[in-house]
């Protein structure tokens, strides 16, 4: 009999998150706006995350480590060049399938919903440099850490994608494994651009598999934080 992949994996006995009454949370959470602490990849190439501490400090770190207990696509697009100042994007999309655009968007569907797979700005070659996409695909990761009651939100830009799906389909799914059973380690590292601009890269590694009743705990948590993280 073939020996099971994941009796190679560490068991992770210490992690211990600060488990709540899930029920209690999300009964005391109904009708509030929730927001995460967002965590900023860094940009030029540097090698630390910025964790928020509170509303107005921010901490370095070079590795975050937690239960991914949800992931999901996101797609935006912004008129002109996003420099991350807070503007709304024209169309947006929560789960990188259909895009909402807002009444006095600047695009030609305002108001209405716009299928990702055929938008015309979510093909190749329609950014202003015609080599890429005028619409910014992403990914949204919530990072629970030890001790921690609400995960961290990480926004992945399209040049970290590839790590993600490669790590999450060999190194978690091909274990017969869910994000949330395993704890992992994101990272940085430096890369550069066709044209020669530096840019920062997260990287992912499986450090080790929740114990068993962890694993029970951490499902259950995973299906109640969707209830809110699917409507940031």
């Amino acid at each position: 009999m073939a020996e099971s992949k994941t009796t190679d994996l560490a068991v992770i006995e210490s992690f211990t998150p600060a488990v709540l009454d899930r029920e209690a949370m999300m009964e005391e959470l109904e009708g509030l706006e929730l927001t995460f602490d967002r965590v900023k990849i860094p940009s030029g190439g540097g090698l630390a995350f910025e964790i928020p501490i509170d509303d107005d400090e921010v901490d370095t770190a070079k590795e975050i480590v937690g239960v991914i207990v949800d992931h999901h696509r996101v797609n935006a697009y912004w008129p002109t060049l996003y420099s991350g100042q807070g503007q709304p994007p024209a169309c947006s999309s929560m789960d990188g399938k259909t895009g909402m655009a807002p009444p006095d968007s600047e695009v030609s569907w305002a108001g209405r919903e716009q299928s990702c797979a055929t938008c015309p700005l979510n093909q190749w070659g329609s950014d202003e440099n015609g080599s890429g996409k005028a619409c910014k695909n992403m990914v949204r990761l919530y990072i629970l850490r030890e001790g921690e009651a609400f995960p961290l939100m990480l926004t992945l830009p399209p040049t970290s994608i590839r790590n993600w799906a490669n790590y999450l389909a060999k190194r978690v799914l091909g274990r017969g494994l869910r994000p949330h059973q395993v704890v992992t380690r994101i990272g940085l590292k430096r890369e550069q651009s066709r044209s020669g601009i530096a840019y920062s890269q997260a990287t992912f590694k499986l450090v080790g598999v929740l114990s068993q009743d962890v694993q029970q705990q951490m499902a259950a948590y995973s299906q109640s934080i969707k209830r809110v993280t699917r409507g940031v």
